[in-house]
């Protein structure tokens, strides 16, 4: 199974954003690129096929995607009825690794698609571990038995009282469980990713 291992934390400082989503940011101290050169002025143009590549190695990095990966996603969007762009943000945030993230189950995508790997959950009554599977609207995602007594999610029991899922999700907090309650609509959708840009990128 693919995996994108690239440091987070140097992709961060090249997009300009916190796509790591770490509590602390790695651009609190150091908001430029990384480099043996240190921060330094850059008059150079950006083409718009830079723009658009930008774009898209971006919204991978965010979702911690291989390019073939990407590609595939992109090309799904592109065969559903609708808007492609809002089809290839929905596609996104469908993924399994991404709902645990949203729901609160995981404080960071890479950290969710761990734990999906390592069949910690199961949705109605079988276990899943692919982190690509498309959650759909009315399933759960429950956090199996033997896993829910131990290590992570027993320290995770004494914080999720706090912990608030995206809207289109509900968290049983005591059960461990998130259902899918709709598809994420566009005010859920993410507003860091200009998916026109990928559209183009695709489209040339």
């Amino acid at each position: 199974m693919g995996r994108n291992l690239k440091p987070r934390h140097k992709a961060s400082r090249r997009f300009g954003e916190n796509v790591a989503e770490t509590v602390k940011s790695p651009l609190a101290k150091r908001n430029y690129p990384s480099g043996v050169h240190g921060p330094k002025k850059s008059f150079k143009k950006v083409s718009e096929y830079g723009k658009q590549l930008m774009e898209k190695q971006k919204a991978k990095a965010i979702y911690g995607l291989l390019e073939k990966q990407f590609a595939l996603t992109f090309g799904r969007a592109q065969k559903m009825a609708g808007d492609v762009n809002e089809n290839l943000l929905v596609l996104l945030e469908s993924r399994l690794d991404n709902v645990v993230f949203r729901g609160g189950l995981a404080p960071t995508r890479r950290l969710a698609r761990q734990l999906v790997t390592h069949g910690h959950f199961t949705i109605g009554a079988g276990k899943v571990n692919i982190p690509s599977y498309t959650v759909k609207p009315g399933e759960t995602i429950k956090v199996k038995t033997n896993k829910a007594k131990k290590g992570y999610w027993l320290a995770l029991t004494e914080k999720i009282e706090k912990t608030e899922p995206a809207g289109w999700l509900s968290l049983d907090k005591k059960n461990l469980a998130l259902t899918v309650n709709s598809r994420p609509n566009q005010n859920d959708l993410p507003k860091n990713i200009t998916t026109s840009l990928i559209v183009d990128f695709y489209s040339r």
